[in-house]
This record gives C-alpha cells, sequence and structure tokens, in this order.
C-alpha cells in the first residue's frame, strides 16, 4: 500500500492567531500611539487650518497710500442756521418830558449811555424844535465842517429833524421832542425810527409821541 504523508505538525507555541480579513491580506498588528497626531494635510474641497501671514514690510509710500484711501469717519451733519432778518426793529424807550424840559432829558439820556459804555460815534441826537446849542457852533463853520463832523463818526452828532434825513444810521437815536411844529414831529420821529439801530430813546410828551409812533411806547 502506498503510505500518506503525515501531515506537518504545527505547535501552538510558534506563532500566535492572526486576524484574516475578507481579502485574504493579513492585518497589520496596531501599534500604540506615540502622543497627539501632527495636523492631517487637508482634503481637497475642504480648507485648511488657517495659519497667521508673515508680516509684511511696508515703505512710507505704502502707508501714504493707505491713509489717502482709508475713507475717515463721516462728519457731523452741521445743522442749516436760521434765518436772521435783515432789519429788525429797535427798541423803543420813552422819557416823559415837557417841550421845555425834552433837551434836557435829551442830554441826560446821552451822558447815561457813554456811562453805561456807548462810543460817542454810536449815538444821534435829533431835535424837533429849536436846534442842540452844538449843532448851532458847530453851523457857524460852514455846513461843510458840520457834516464834516458826522462823516468822522467820532463824536455824538446832533441834527434838526429838518435835516436829519442827511444823517446815516447809527445803533442809538435820541429825540428831543423840544417843540416844532406838528408837521415837524410827525416827520421827525419815524425818520428817527428808521435812523436807529438798536435803541430808540424818545424824549417828551407821551400821547403826542404814542399818537405819531402808533405803538404803545
Amino acid at each position: 500500500m502506498p503510505l500518506i504523508p503525515e501531515e506537518p505538525q504545527i505547535h501552538e507555541s510558534a506563532q500566535g492567531p492572526r486576524a484574516t480579513p475578507a481579502s485574504g491580506r493579513t492585518a497589520p498588528t496596531p501599534r500604540p500611539v506615540p502622543g497627539p497626531r501632527p495636523v492631517a494635510p487637508p482634503r481637497p474641497g475642504r480648507p485648511g487650518p488657517l495659519r497667521p501671514a508673515p508680516p509684511v514690510q511696508r515703505t512710507p509710500h505704502d502707508v501714504a497710500v493707505a491713509k489717502t484711501a482709508a475713507p475717515g469717519p463721516a462728519a457731523p451733519a452741521t445743522p442749516a442756521p436760521s434765518p436772521v432778518p435783515a432789519s429788525a426793529a429797535p427798541q423803543i424807550q420813552l422819557i416823559p418830558a415837557s417841550a421845555a424840559g425834552a433837551l434836557d432829558a435829551a442830554e441826560e439820556a446821552v451822558d447815561l449811555l457813554l456811562d453805561s459804555g456807548r462810543a460817542p460815534g454810536e449815538v444821534l441826537v435829533i431835535t424837533t424844535g429849536e436846534q442842540h446849542p452844538w449843532a448851532t457852533h458847530e453851523l457857524s463853520f460852514g455846513e461843510a465842517a458840520y457834516w464834516a463832523q458826522h462823516d468822522a463818526g467820532d463824536d455824538v452828532f446832533y441834527a434838526d429833524a429838518t435835516v436829519a434825513s442827511r444823517a446815516a444810521s447809527r445803533p442809538v437815536v435820541v429825540v428831543a421832542v423840544n417843540g416844532g411844529s406838528a408837521a415837524a414831529v410827525a416827520e421827525g420821529l419815524p425818520l428817527a425810527h428808521s435812523r436807529a439801530g438798536a435803541l430808540l430813546i424818545v424824549c417828551g410828551d407821551p400821547q403826542q409821541i404814542n399818537s405819531v409812533l402808533g405803538v404803545g411806547v
């Protein structure tokens, strides 16, 4: 009879068991993990971990261009100024006085104005009756010299109501209703009102002044 060769015997101690996958290849023995794993390379289509970009050296020219191009903070909107009327009506102040005492009352008013800080060139005095002594004196040198004093604008100027239309406006006008015709008063008070920039002081009879100006003063 033919002899059947004996199958080789495999000792269990020679090799340990191996896991055989379905493909028939031997699976490698797992290795211990030494520590944290390095960052894996990014997959196609997915962004990798962000890394800080290296600093870029900028020249002074680049800094100047950046400052010019960068928009600054928007300036706050400035409200439009309110319209101011071209000429405001002056304040009217009445000093009761008789025709005989109106000129003295006007002189006292002028003194108070100068004492309060008004410059002499800001005051114009108009008389409806007899001229002020200063005007009489200056007119004795001729009208040219008289109106030159007015044009200089450095002192109180006194004028009669009949010629006051030639006088320029001043911040304060003082009127002495020291007589004169009703027509002179009716013409002189509105003229004085138109020449006063801030303050009109009228010395005279309150009823007569109110009837001419048409305001309660």
